[in-house]
């Protein structure tokens, strides 16, 4: 029977990537028919596997276009005021921390012998069919994700729906993820005077960047790194967490300013310009430079404080390269020239330093791959040099 299950939830996936494709390609064709079986495929795998009240179902009936849409399940985790869990699976423990997207918790899972985890709170805007199916597909591609169980990617445990919020017109999911005690930013915190071993950086730069690289493969932006979403396991492996609902990309995408803590956050996000996947690979190079030297490299105040402190890394840009368009006006920010990132981290070494100026470029579309940088020479000299 469990196999059936799965089974029927590898069909249902099916069905979704043809509707992904019918709605790219702008084909005539209806998706009603197709989101409707896929919820009474999935509707029936619950039902034989106990999937019961923690798990994304699609509405497979009523009007509409035929999006699909989450559909409420009786006796889900409340999402009160207090955010008491405790009635549902899960029992919150105490507040982890909160991001761009929304606040993670540290809770107990009641079902898995009490076992640890952290859950994370985002709100999802709904149409007049629910959900939408660019996020319910979203939702999939993560799930999808855990069966490659990447070493350097938290694993997304579970996905539960939560309060519907009628006056904001938005849903209420908890993303269920595994929980490591320490991140990154506590791990720099706790180090000795003499700082990380120049092999240790260059490991935990490796790992992120092969964690990037996965999610980028599978057309997931993270868009939030940081030293806090970045956890150390026990053995003292990096993996990549708060990735839930980071937004699968198509070419460009037009970004907020609340996306990206501020002191990791690229350029064109500051500057309102569309984004790609390199706004992770400008992150990755301030967190690189920040386990160097035990500090964040641009510590902006604000917006604009911020793309002062980047200026005096890549110089402020010519009139050529100034953005078109935009409302921030060039001449706001007075004249700098461009300066080695080892300038204003001396503790990077001859191949660290040259990494870093290619991930940390102005232009967007000059910066390398996550793969590009994993193949650079500072991760392929061993030992690495002191």
């Amino acid at each position: 029977m469990i196999a059936f299950s799965v089974h029927l939830k590898l069909v249902t996936q099916n069905i979704l990537s043809r509707i992904t494709i019918i709605r790219r390609i702008g084909a005539p064709t209806t998706t009603k028919p197709f989101a409707q079986v896929a919820g009474s495929l999935l509707a029936a795998a619950a039902q034989v596997d106990g999937l019961q009240d923690t798990r994304i179902l699609l509405k497979s009936g009523g009007g509409g276009t035929g999006a699909g849409s989450i559909r409420a399940v009786p006796g889900i985790v409340n999402d009160r005021p207090a955010m008491a869990l405790s009635s549902g699976n899960y029992e919150e423990l105490g507040v982890i921390g909160t991001g761009a997207y929304g606040t993670v918790y540290r809770a107990r899972d009641l079902k898995n012998s009490g076992n640890i985890v952290a859950l994370k709170k985002v709100r999802v805007a709904l149409t007049e069919d629910g959900v939408p199916m660019s996020t319910l597909r979203e939702i999939f591609m993560l799930k999808q994700l855990d069966t490659f169980g990447h070493p350097n990617v938290v694993k997304l445990l579970d996905v539960c729906q939560g309060q519907r919020l009628e006056r904001e017109g938005q849903l209420v999911l908890f993303l269920v993820f595994e929980h490591l005690d320490q991140d990154l930013d506590e791990y720099i915190k706790h180090l000795p005077p003499k700082g990380m071993p120049p092999a240790t950086i260059q490991r935990l730069a490796r790992e992120m960047l092969t964690g990037i690289d996965f999610l980028h493969s599978h057309r997931i932006v993270h868009r939030d790194l940081k030293p806090q979403n970045l956890l150390i396991s026990a053995d003292g492996r990096l993996k990549l967490a708060d990735f839930g609902l980071a937004k699968t990309y198509d070419f460009e995408m037009k970004l907020t300013t609340v996306v990206v803590t501020l002191w990791y956050r690229a350029p064109e996000v500051l500057l309102g310009e569309a984004y790609n996947s390199s706004v992770d690979i400008w992150s990755a190079g301030c967190i690189v430079a920040e386990m160097f030297q035990r500090k964040a490299l641009f510590p902006g105040t604000a917006e604009g404080n911020q793309l002062e402190k980047i200026f005096e890394l890549t110089g402020r840009p010519s009139e050529t390269q100034w953005p078109r368009g935009i409302s921030i006006v060039r001449e706001n920010f007075r004249p700098t020239k461009p300066r080695e990132p080892r300038d204003l981290c001396p503790l990077l070494c001859e191949h660290a330093n040259d990494l870093l100026k290619l991930m940390l470029t102005f232009n967007r579309h000059d910066r390398p791959s996550a793969r590009q940088c994993l193949n650079h020479i500072y991760f392929t000299q061993e030992p690495m040099p002191t």
